[in-house]
């Protein structure tokens, strides 16, 4: 559940941070990279691939969907504690169906890819959201990202001494 919340994250942290004035995101690159990373790291046949990679498409095309209903849901705080807990509940029906999802559509993928292979998609696919958030760093002069620890403003020369 984290994993895949932390994936929609990694995604649309993806798609604001690379459209930057000086480098445009390109959606069909980002997936072209996406795809050629996973066949790659889980060693997929150019036939695995042309049977596995429109399901996985398809898979993702339905879970943005329901990130966008747990963003209509996650705006703003609710005023009071009833209205509270319904947007809690309703997160938590959008999470177990974001996994009921996530389970249908690997028991479809394993009818066209080993088990095996289906583990290393999932691990090189989160490989590659972490691999393409290492060098980002924040937007705001003067902040950078560490190598490890949280975010730190970086210190200045002082002149004179």
């Amino acid at each position: 559940m984290k994993k895949t919340i932390a994936l929609f994250i990694c995604l649309l942290v993806a798609t604001v941070t690379m459209a930057q004035p000086n480098q445009k995101f390109s959606p069909e690159k980002f997936q072209a990279n996406l795809e050629a990373y996973i066949t790659k790291e889980a060693k997929l046949t150019d036939e695995e691939a042309k049977r596995f990679f429109p399901l996985y498409r398809e898979m993702h095309q339905k879970q943005r969907g329901i990130y966008s209903r747990m963003q209509k849901v996650g705006i703003g705080k609710p005023a009071d504690e009833k209205k509270c807990a319904a947007a809690i509940q309703e997160r938590d029906k959008l999470d177990i169906e974001l996994r009921q999802l996530a389970q249908s559509y690997h028991k479809k993928m394993l009818q066209v890819i080993p088990a095996s292979k289906l583990y290393d998609v999932i691990n090189a696919e989160n490989g590659f959201h972490r691999q393409m958030m290492k060098g980002w760093q924040m937007p705001r002069s003067g902040w950078q990202a560490p190598p490890r620890g949280g975010w730190h403003r970086q210190q200045q020369p002082q002149k004179g001494k």
